[in-house]
Order: structure tokens, then sequence, then C-alpha cells
């Protein structure tokens, strides 16, 4: 079974490598067109949004770590 298993996901490893060729042609398409600069402010955009929710989420956790602190 461990065999069976092993090759299957070798297999889709190999798959996935032959559909790399593709992407390179959009990615020069999208560059042609200057809309790559579009995608790449979304992926900055979405990445701040979740940095300073981990922050965020970070700043109430230690607000509640210390209101449950035992005090000496």
């Amino acid at each position: 079974m461990k065999k069976i298993l092993f090759s299957l996901i070798l297999m889709f490893a190999t798959i996935q490598l032959f559909a790399q060729d593709n992407g390179v042609e959009m990615a020069d398409t999208l560059r042609s067109n200057g809309k790559i600069y579009v995608v790449v402010a979304c992926i900055v955009i979405i990445l701040l949004g979740l940095l300073a929710y981990l922050f965020s989420i970070d700043k109430r956790l230690k607000k509640i770590e210390k209101e449950n602190s035992p005090k000496n």
C-alpha cells in the first residue's frame, strides 16, 4: 500500500512539472500588457491585510493574557 501511494505522489509531482510551461506564457502576456503590476498590487494588498490581522490578534491575545495572569 505504501509503495502504491508513494508512486502516485511521484506521478502527480511529475504532472505538476509539465504544467509549468503554460504559466510562463501567461506571465509574459500580463507583463507585455502592463497588467502584471495589478496582480502584484493585489498580492501585496492581501498580504498586508493578513499581516495587519495577525498583529491585531496578537495584540488582543497579549491583552487577555495580562488580564488573566496571576498577580504576585
